[in-house]
């Protein structure tokens, strides 16, 4: 952090309205609030939805504002439409045609605030043969293909639950969409509706990895390439049960890692890409692996060029030395979660703000709307 950084993150001063749902909608609000955007959650009545369910362990609404409105009632509608054109961007993650069915569509919320960025997130996108199709994560990454390379060849593919889709491709996406709508709006040009499709975005991740195809470096059967074949980029298994990880691409810290780990008299650092070895490569990591604890591993790999890290479980994560030095978790209201991110060198970095219990703000938020200047109807 820089002398002179300002307090209230660099999004203060825009309004967000956000429509309660599932996944990455929330989750994108919660960035947004960390951020310092002022995000006002429009909750569902009756059950009560993902807030209900969570309760105050609902982190992904950390720092909103709370509001219950019943969509069915055409006077809440208008309370909602209300919101809307004093919003900066709105925020919705229904299947594509319910918002336009409670009269709350694109067209009706862009006439009522025409610099308006409306914020959309689904699974399959807004169009195309599965827009109406329910599925969750795992099916948009197994779609766009960001699935495939998941895990070692012949074994199931497993990604972290909801990262790669929900928040990777969804969240994440619907996130700079918003921003980048709200730079063009803020320079003079007009609203718009930004489809943030998960399967698009789990898709355009992975253009790094069509770099690599390109160059003849990636092949479309597993196990034949680097990040999915080779000895040195994987997990294994250690003497207590537990795993770490070992990364090492570049030849001058492949060489690093077999020095450490005694077996340069076995492999030759300059057969590293030489597929015909990774397979006796991976015997011997395993077997070398398994003879220490993950935390005599990590006594004598951490720190080094040697591209290792253990695998941590959450708990573990946040007390890790690393973590710890730079307030990576905290703990708020009796929960671990991760701070916000990424930090900005001109802002005090910001805490979490609390999770609002449902319809905290009802209040003060309908004597803020009957103070507006925005007519009913």
């Amino acid at each position: 952090m820089t002398a002179g950084a300002e307090a209230g993150g660099p999004l203060a001063g825009i309004r967000v309205v956000e429509f309660a749902a599932q996944g990455p909608g929330p989750f994108c609000g919660m960035l947004l609030a960390d951020l310092g955007a002022e995000v006002t959650l429009i909750e569902r009545a009756g059950d009560g939805g993902e807030s209900a369910r969570f309760g105050r362990s609902a982190i992904f609404h950390r720092g909103k504002r709370s509001i219950i409105l019943d969509l069915k009632r055409p006077e809440d509608v208008h309370t909602a439409l209300r919101l809307v054109a004093r919003s900066d961007a709105l925020i919705e993650g229904m299947r594509p045609g319910v918002m336009e069915r409670l009269g709350l569509g694109p067209d009706i919320c862009l006439a009522r605030n025409p610099a308006l960025v409306y914020g959309r997130v689904t699974g399959w996108g807004q169009d195309g043969p599965l827009a109406q199709s329910a599925g969750h994560d795992i099916n948009y990454i197994g779609l766009s293909g960001a699935l495939w390379y998941a895990s070692p060849p012949g074994e199931p593919p497993v990604v972290p639950a909801t990262l790669i889709g929900d928040v990777g491709g969804g969240a994440l996406y619907l996130a700079v969409g918003i921003l980048a709508g709200l730079l063009h709006a803020r320079a003079g040009g007009a609203g718009q509706v930004v489809d943030a499709a998960i399967v698009d975005g789990s898709a355009h991740m992975l253009n790094l990895l069509f770099a690599v195809r390109s160059m003849g470096e990636l092949a479309s059967k597993r196990g034949q390439s680097a990040i999915d074949g080779a000895h040195w980029w994987g997990s294994y298994r250690c003497a207590d049960g537990l795993f770490i990880t070992v990364g090492s691409i570049e030849p001058k810290f492949y060489g690093e890692l077999l020095s450490r780990l005694g077996l340069t008299g076995e492999l030759r650092a300059e057969d590293q890409n030489n597929e015909n070895t990774w397979e006796r490569g991976r015997e011997l990591f395993a077997a070398t692996f398994a003879t220490k604890t993950r935390e005599e591993w990590r006594r004598l790999l951490e720190g080094t060029d040697s591209c290792f890290a253990p695998v941590l479980n959450l708990d573990e994560a946040a007390a890790h030395p690393h973590n710890a030095a730079r307030s990576v978790f905290v703990e708020m209201d009796g929960m671990l979660q991760a701070a916000p991110a990424p930090r900005l060198s001109g802002h005090t970095r910001r805490m979490p703000g609390r999770v609002p219990a449902r319809g905290e703000h009802q209040e003060a938020i309908l004597a803020e709307i009957a103070c507006s200047a925005e007519p009913i109807g």
